[in-house]
């Protein structure tokens, strides 16, 4: 099994943005899940610490080479605006990170580190990205990029299925375990998988209360609006999930499960003890599918196959988490 990280060059030609991440087995998390081999996909150590610049990496490239962008303005306060940032400065061009007031102090000094110019709008997403909006269209010259809703992002994403399937040799993994915010990770993995013809291979698509859109969506039968990000895991703050995961769903398995704040937290204290990672709550969500006994229900109810092959689990970043912010998590959850 490839666990060596290394540049992807099919995509990138000369200029990778991404990296091929490990993929790595956890005999600790294997009775989590009813005996199935579990693998561990690394894309926290990713050159922006999370999955983000293999969508985002795609989508500011290829619009500098098809349309000359003198410059990258992004909404987001997490993983893609750092991810963007990134980008901007690996192309020499200037980028400036629009974020809302509720954005961590840790995060605002990590992408001025990426040398973004970080401007600080409004008190929710929806008011910083109308602010982004704004500055694109007064400047042509502008690149626009969304956290997650535009094909090229999901395009990028996809790589992330290929090269599990290439470290797999072949062996077709029994289910995918993935967090959800906005969509643009699992739109990327079911194009992935569509494309390497696994269609039929499930994916626990998992979620924190109070940041739940995709469960609110697939249960209204349509994306809506959840009103308000209650939950921790603000990474996973889109407050309704894209309307391309309803044009996929047709094609794949798709089980959605939400679990609390606390659970992820927890998810997060035990992947440290494990696993020697520090991550944050969005990423503990679908580490919480393994330490919560989601999956392994799955595997008893007959949803995951008991005699299939590995269980691949997404650990999609760790970017918004300090280990002072996870003990204040577990403080206020209740875990001491």
């Amino acid at each position: 099994m490839e666990n060596k990280l290394q540049t992807d060059t099919r995509t990138y030609g000369d200029s990778p943005f991404h990296a091929v991440t490990p993929l790595v087995e956890s005999s600790e998390l294997r009775q989590e899940a009813g005996g199935l081999q579990v693998l561990l996909k690394l894309d926290n150590v990713q050159p922006s610490g999370s999955f983000k610049i293999r969508g985002i990496g795609n989508l500011v490239q290829k619009r500098w080479a098809s349309c000359g962008v003198r410059g990258v303005v992004s909404s987001s306060g997490g993983n893609a605006g750092l991810a963007a940032a990134y980008a901007a400065a690996r192309l020499g061009l200037p980028a400036t990170v629009v974020v809302p007031k509720s954005t961590h102090a840790l995060m605002v000094d990590k992408l001025k580190k990426e040398r973004a110019t970080v401007e600080v709008h409004g008190s929710v997403w929806n008011d910083a990205n109308a602010r982004a909006l704004e500055l694109v269209r007064s400047n042509a010259d502008l690149l626009y990029v969304h956290p997650f809703d535009h094909p090229l992002i999901w395009d990028g994403v996809s790589s992330l299925v290929d090269e599990v399937v290439m470290q797999c040799g072949g062996e077709t993994p029994s289910c995918f375990v993935l967090s959800v915010g906005g969509g643009g990770l699992l739109c990327g993995v079911i194009q992935g998988l569509i494309r390497n013809g696994l269609e039929r291979v499930p994916i626990v698509a998992m979620e924190t209360q109070g940041a739940h859109c995709l469960n609110a969506a697939l249960k209204a039968g349509k994306p809506v609006s959840i009103g308000d990000i209650t939950s921790l895991a603000k990474t996973l703050g889109a407050l309704s999930v894209t309307e391309q995961v309803f044009e996929l769903l047709p094609r794949c398995s798709v089980i959605s499960r939400v679990v609390s704040d606390k659970d992820a937290v927890d998810a997060c204290y035990k992947f440290l003890n494990d696993h020697r990672y520090l991550v944050e709550p969005s990423c503990g969500a679908a580490l919480a599918a393994l330490y919560s006994g989601v999956v392994r229900q799955l595997v008893e109810e007959g949803q995951v196959e008991a005699t299939g092959g590995p269980v691949v689990v997404v650990v999609c970043g760790g970017n918004a988490v300090t280990l002072e912010l996870l003990q204040h998590w577990r403080q206020q959850t209740g875990l001491i």
